[in-house]
């Protein structure tokens, strides 16, 4: 079953779409990374590339896998982060959204004192909900926009101003949260729009996103059916990155991949994992629970890259019955649980 809804934005031209599907097989396997048990059993370790913490960092995997005995989760031969990684010690909470539009999610959706006391709202109810893991609050911000317009070069994407992710950034760090800019590119690349957010990705607090969703490689318009990434696009990124945080001694970058169809992100089990970033593969679909929880176990769980996120949509999660969002006990019951959330 496939659901699609296109929703047209006023301002700017600039629209967005969510959709989910429920039901596809995946042979390609990642498997679990090594617990301290494990070592203890003779299994070889992975590089250790920092100070960190190995066996509470394998404690903490072994935690999400939340009893997996597939061999799926926790991921197997993953490199140890570099020091000062945030994942999976902490549980990331965003807020998504765009300054240009109310209807594209809840960061533009609200007046800033009123987006964060919300944002505040939800951390708290994490806190609640999983005491031993920490909160970490952030704004997911959509910096590069697919639109209904093509533009001066036919690219059907608009850049936002600086001035949008500077007051972005800034609204972030009221209440010490991160930052992610995320990248929608249509029918341009992402070769040539990840460079030019290069300022800001050298910041220690700066994340990247990137939606598959939007990533046109057939030159069709955004909106009209749904793009791809190939693990090659990912291992650009992730590289590009990687080099932002070993030039600038930055803690590990946190990136994220939105995905809800199996075509989005082709040829998951060629994704490189790097000590300098940590990839999440992000469900994105919406509708009722179930069909959400669906969604998740077809095209998240049989296919593990590094971590695992979800989304909250708190207005087209109500359209069908039970008429309720999933709540963060709901998301505990996962497997893997996801330690990035996202609420748009």
């Amino acid at each position: 079953m496939k659901r699609y809804s296109i929703l047209l934005l006023v301002t700017a031209g600039i629209f967005t779409l969510g959709c989910s599907e429920t039901k596809s097989n995946s042979n390609n396997k990642r498997t679990p990374s090594p617990t301290t048990s494990d070592v203890a059993a003779g299994q070889e370790e992975a590089p250790v590339t920092s100070a960190l913490d190995t066996a509470a960092y394998n404690l903490k995997n072994k935690e999400l896998a939340n009893g997996d005995t597939s061999g799926y989760w926790p991921v197997k031969n993953q490199p140890y982060p570099l020091e000062g990684a945030i994942l999976p010690f902490k549980r990331v909470v965003a807020y998504y959204g765009n300054l240009y539009s109310k209807r594209m999610g809840i960061l533009g959706e609200y007046e800033p004192k009123e987006m964060l006391s919300r944002l505040n709202v939800e951390v708290k109810k994490w806190e609640k909900a999983d005491p031993k893991t920490p909160v970490q609050p952030a704004l997911h911000y959509i910096a590069v926009v697919a639109q209904g317009d093509g533009g001066k070069d036919g690219k059907y994407r608009f850049r936002m101003p600086e001035k949008h992710i500077d007051s972005v950034i800034n609204m972030a760090k009221t209440i010490n949260a991160i930052v992610f800019l995320d990248i929608q590119v249509s029918l341009s690349t992402i070769q040539d729009e990840l460079p030019l957010l290069e300022k800001y990705l050298r910041l220690p607090n700066v994340h990247l996103g990137i939606d598959p969703e939007f990533s046109m490689k057939t030159g069709a318009k955004p909106g009209s059916r749904i793009g791809t990434y190939d693990a090659a696009d990912i291992n650009y990124c992730s590289q590009y990155l990687a080099k932002l945080v070993k030039e600038n001694n930055l803690p590990p970058k946190i990136f994220v991949i939105h995905r809800f169809t199996r075509k989005m992100v082709t040829n998951t089990k060629d994704i490189k994992l790097r000590p300098e970033v940590q990839v999440v593969m992000h469900m994105d679909g919406w509708g009722e629970p179930e069909l959400k929880k669906g969604t998740y176990r077809h095209f998240i769980f049989p296919e593990p890259v590094q971590f695992a996120g979800f989304k909250i949509f708190y207005k087209n999660d109500l359209k069908k019955a039970p008429n309720r969002l999933m709540t963060p006990e709901d998301l505990l019951k996962l497997k893997p649980q996801p330690v990035y959330i996202q609420y748009q």
